[in-house]
């Protein structure tokens, strides 16, 4: 059967690295935990909330959405349905992050929250085939000291032995930038680095690129999330670019949300990759501006003329920014290059760049 080049690449496996699993949720489970847990919502309309002038009144929405999550079982069927949602369109593997601060601060604990995570993502890889581990974020608007509360919980969880903290392979940052230092959670990041987390973190959004430095000289986090800024400085785009130092894009997020660019064609993605850079294809909170991973890496290739191939280029090329080990690569290499052999000649000749 003949392909659009847009079916094909909703097709083509992908893996994501940069989406927050509570930004997955879908808009009738945040109407059904808001009221199976008391929390008032503006209305019963979800999509009428999704509507964005800044990062920040974006944040205050995702804040409302975090706070319907009451219980180890809510958590559990957010990441069933995220897994469930994301393999849809064409995801087979991500590092997703989740957010606790808000839920540690009501009261929830973090072993709960890790275990009912890797609840609803067993039961979505065994239904889909797709994989998903975790990332925990530290959120910038608690401070350092709760970023390192939660870095020392979540190596006490791992000491243990706990359900579900094998899911957990890394620590990161989120949350507003305005007015935050990043070095100012050294201290959380040196912590776990030491209790073998991999480190990342989300800079460059809406902060320059001496920001984002500091995120990797200062922080040692592996790879930027987000990372706009980035290309305001020539020489730290050849650094990044030297050093394999992998960026977690997410341009249809940075229209949606941030309101950083007008039109998708306006966004530096292209330029990113020109310059060599590491940039990967993410959706960050799908489910609260009407995205997919099929349709990011669709729209993507219409807006700035890519072929399938230089699409499949992007797709391994987020095979080389996650955490996987070497065997785990090679495995996912070899799904992505087997399914673009099929693909590729299957997409209409006038529809192949």
């Amino acid at each position: 059967m003949s392909l659009t080049l847009r079916e094909a690449v909703e097709q083509l496996p992908k893996v994501e690295l940069h989406c927050h699993v509570e930004g997955t949720m879908r808009p009738a489970t945040v109407v059904e935990l808001a009221a199976r847990n008391g929390i008032a919502l503006p209305t019963t309309d979800v999509t009428e909330l999704y509507r964005y002038g800044s990062l920040d009144e974006f944040l205050s929405i995702f804040w409302l959405v975090q706070s319907t999550l009451g219980s180890r079982d809510d958590w559990a069927r957010l990441a069933y349905e995220s897994v469930v949602d994301g393999a849809a369109h064409g995801r087979v593997y991500a590092e997703t992050f989740f957010t606790p601060a808000r839920h540690l601060a009501a009261g929830q604990r973090l072993g709960d929250i890790v275990a009912g995570l890797a609840d609803g993502l067993a039961a979505a890889e065994a239904e889909t085939g797709a994989r998903a581990l975790l990332i925990a974020d530290q959120d910038r608007a608690y401070g350092p000291a709760a970023g390192r509360n939660l870095v020392e919980q979540l190596g006490e969880l791992r000491r243990a032995g706990a359900p579900g903290i094998e899911r957990v392979i890394g620590v990161g940052l989120d949350s507003t930038e305005l007015g935050v230092d990043p070095a100012s959670f050294a201290e959380a990041y040196a912590l776990a680095g030491r209790a073998g987390f991999r480190l990342t973190g989300h800079q460059g959004e809406n902060s320059p690129p001496s920001a984002i430095a500091t995120v990797v000289d200062v922080l040692g986090a592996e790879r930027i999330d987000h990372g706009l800024s980035l290309v305001d400085d020539p020489e730290l785009v050849r650094r990044f670019a030297a050093e394999r130092i992998p960026l977690t894009v997410c341009p249809n997020s940075n229209i949606r949300i941030a309101n950083a660019f007008a039109t998708l064609a306006e966004h530096p993605y292209a330029r990113m990759r020109a310059a060599g850079l590491l940039a990967t294809l993410n959706t960050d909170d799908p489910a609260l501006t009407d995205l997919d991973l099929g349709y990011e890496y669709g729209s993507v290739a219409a807006a700035f003329g890519y072929s399938f191939d230089d699409m499949v280029a992007v797709a391994l090329d987020g095979v080389e920014a996650s955490w996987l080990d070497d065997d785990g690569k090679a495995g996912l290499r070899g799904t992505i290059t087997a399914a673009a052999a099929d693909l590729g000649p299957r997409i209409m000749a006038d529809d192949r760049t």
